[in-house]
Formats: structure tokens, sequence, C-alpha cells
């Protein structure tokens, strides 16, 4: 017996769960970034706060978003290793604060959509 329709809904849910999520990391990474950090201590934050992030995700959109301007980065060396060091840019904290205010708005909605 097969049940190829709960095999659809799980990967259809998770295909909108991705979807969802990808909105929001890029929130979470120019909120974290308003300290600056190198991949891996921004990685090791973002899961502290309960956002897991893999690299394969995290660096291509670090790069698209200094690509945007909303980052600047650095090469330092540290510990004997170079690292790049990312900030949010002068416009990155005027965007992170215009998106931070769409998602109050968002959640405060969808809480009260959510709750009918």
């Amino acid at each position: 017996m097969r049940n190829t329709g709960q095999a659809a809904d799980t990967t259809s849910f998770e295909n909108l769960r991705l979807e969802l999520r990808r909105g929001c990391l890029v929130l979470a990474v120019l909120g974290a970034l308003r300290v600056e950090h190198y991949g891996y201590t921004l990685r090791k934050e973002l899961t502290e706060w309960g956002i897991a992030i893999d690299e394969g995700t995290l660096y291509p959109l670090l790069r698209r978003l200094e690509s945007q301007g909303l980052l600047l980065s650095e090469w330092r060396e540290e510990e004997r290793r170079n690292k790049r060091f990312y900030r949010l840019s002068p416009e990155g904290v005027t965007t992170l604060d215009a998106l931070a205010g769409e998602w109050r708005a968002l959640t405060a909605s969808l809480g009260r959509i959510l709750q009918e």
C-alpha cells in the first residue's frame, strides 16, 4: 500500500518551510552583523539563537549582501590565520532598521490572522 499523498505533502511542506526561512535568514544575518563577525563566529552565534545555517548558504548570502552594499568586509590576520570580517555598512544599518519595521508589522498581522 503506497501513500504518495503523504510523501508529496512532506515535500511540499519542506519546500514551503525553506522558502519561509530564506527571507528570515537575511534579516537574521543583518541583525547579527550589527557587531562585527567572521563567518565561523557568525554561524555559531546564529545557531546559538536557534537559527542554524550551513556554510553553503551563509557565504553566498554574505557575498550577495556585500555586493548590494549592505555589508563591508575586511581581511585580517587573527590567530595566525587570515579571516574575513563582516559588518553592516551605513546603508546596511538603514536597511536593517527598515526591514525590522516590516518584520514587526508582518508578525503582528500574522499573529492576528493565525489566532482566528
